[in-house]
Parts: C-alpha cells; structure tokens; sequence
C-alpha cells in the first residue's frame, strides 16, 4: 500500500516538474515558437509552432480552464495532424481541490469512441503546500 502511494507521489511530483520543465524551456529551444494567450493576467491557451528555417508549421496545441480561485481545474492537448490538416485531442487532465487536498486525473482520447477516457492508473490525489 505505500509502495503504491509512493508511487503515484512520484509520478506525480515527475509530472508536475515535466510541464515546468516544458514551459520553461521554450525560451532555450530554438526550434519551437509558443504563442500564449491571456485573459486577465492568466494563461487560457498555448499554441507551439515547430520552426523549420524560415517556415512555421502547427504542432501543439494546450487549453486551460480554472476556478474562480485562479486554480487550474482543466488542461487539455491537442496535436496537429498534418496528413488531415486539423487539430486532433490527445489528453486531458483535471484537477479536483477538496480543502489541501488535489486529485489531478488523467483521460487519454479514444479516437474510435472520439471521447475522453480515464486513465485511473494514472490519477493521482496529494496534499498541497
């Protein structure tokens, strides 16, 4: 039982330090361009521009949603699929606050039911500081 406990801490705690690590690092990757959009001082959404040269093609795409505490409840991806010229989903994740107390849930897209499904191995539920 603390194994597993231990493991989602950690699964938890890697995947808060790789969205940092993302965000972060665009200003060091040459080969990306992000474009980010604010309402009222708050990151709403992101779109990531692969640069080849001189040209700019579509990569990926990130919405976000949040509580009226400024609290991201929602974040979702999407990726450019080129062969079909459109944005496709790939992952949503949620956010769910009770008091200290974060459930972050992860839903992969099915693209044959074209829906969100619950990735339960992968939900996580901490305290925050």
């Amino acid at each position: 039982m603390k194994t597993k406990f231990l493991f989602k801490t950690i699964f938890a705690a890697v995947a808060i330090m790789m969205s940092v690590s993302f965000v972060s690092a665009r200003g060091f990757d040459g080969n990306l361009i992000h474009n980010i959009e604010e309402v009222d001082g708050v990151m709403v959404a992101q779109t990531v521009y692969k640069k080849d040269g001189n040209t700019l093609s579509n990569y990926m795409k990130y919405n976000y949603k949040y509580d009226d505490q400024k609290r991201m409840t929602e974040s979702e991806t999407q990726k450019w699929n080129a062969s079909k010229n459109n944005w496709q989903s790939d992952l949503r994740v949620t956010y769910t606050y009770s008091g200290k107390t974060v459930t972050t849930s992860y839903y992969k897209w099915d693209s044959k039911k074209k829906t969100f499904v619950l990735a339960p191995e992968m939900t996580v539920t901490m305290d925050i500081m």
